[in-house]
């Protein structure tokens, strides 16, 4: 695996086909998708800060069940954590996730559990876990 993968070169090379793997884009009513979380701060002038986009957001039936932010594939799985876990709470998708492309590390906002998962869930799996009963 090359370890000089840039951000993008990260996502399109190991995340993108993760997804599709798994599903996502493919199966009926679900979408991965690029979502403007902020349109940044203003400073003056009629400009702005830089945004802040939510690399991935998994979108299924209609509902935003997850934000995934990647990293290069150089750095740890958990750098985007922080990101990943403010746009989840800011969309109110129950879960975060964390990849470097090699590594995935999940929060569920709701339990706080969290830690390391060896794939993506299909879309009627994360659904389930979304919406399942106490």
């Amino acid at each position: 695996m090359n370890q000089n993968l840039n951000e993008a070169e990260t996502r399109a090379e190991l995340i993108d086909p993760a997804l599709a793997e798994a599903g996502w884009g493919k199966v009926d009513d679900s979408r991965v998708r690029r979502e403007v979380i902020t349109l940044g701060r203003l400073t003056g002038g009629g400009n702005r800060s830089k945004q802040d986009v939510a690399e991935y957001v998994l979108v299924y039936r209609g509902q935003k069940l997850a934000v995934i932010e990647a990293k290069r594939i150089s750095k740890s799985d958990t750098e985007g954590l922080g990101q990943a876990k403010e746009y989840a709470a800011k969309l109110q998708s129950r879960f975060a996730y964390s990849t470097n492309g090699k590594g995935i590390y999940r929060v569920d906002m709701e339990t706080g559990e969290e830690g390391n998962v060896n794939g993506y869930p299909t879309p009627d799996e994360l659904w389930d876990e979304t919406f399942a009963e106490p």
